[in-house]
């Protein structure tokens, strides 16, 4: 049988230390609202680390702490196309501590986000790899630049 191959994206786990431990940026998709991390197809001339500190920009308006993003894991899901074709879509995470918010940024106004614990995450993301990752979540870099 015949099969399309796999996309590839890039997301990024955008997190912070909060009062309660370590919180999530979830930010919703525009078309279905569903929760999701900030993501998206690779971009010419940059590496992954890179996509992916343009998507939280784009997407969730995130102004990174510092230090470069680092890739903690991968998982898959079926991305849908147009026409509702499903594409298996494979996704390299990149963590980014963030040192702030902007409100102002391309996407603003398309998409709803939300900071919460990585368990509150994985409990409403439609994505059964990515809330077994937010889940298990590994320790992750706090951002500041090595010395």
């Amino acid at each position: 049988m015949l099969r399309r191959p796999a996309g590839f994206q890039v997301a990024a786990l955008c997190h912070r230390h909060g009062p309660g431990g370590i919180e999530v940026l979830m930010i919703t998709s525009r078309e279905t609202q569903r929760w999701i991390l900030p993501k998206g197809w690779p971009m010419y001339g940059t590496d992954g680390g890179g996509t992916a500190l343009q998507e939280a920009w784009e997407e969730a308006g995130v102004k990174p702490r510092g230090g470069k993003p680092l890739k903690i894991c991968s998982y898959r899901y079926d991305k849908v196309l147009d026409g509702g074709l499903p594409l298996p879509t494979d996704v390299d995470v990149y963590a980014i501590a963030v040192e702030k918010l902007y409100d102002s940024f391309p996407e603003a106004g398309q998409r709803t986000r939300r900071w919460m614990s990585p368990e509150a995450a994985a409990a409403i993301v439609a994505e059964p790899q990515l809330a077994a990752l937010l889940r298990a979540l590994p320790d992750l870099p706090d951002g500041a630049p090595s010395p």
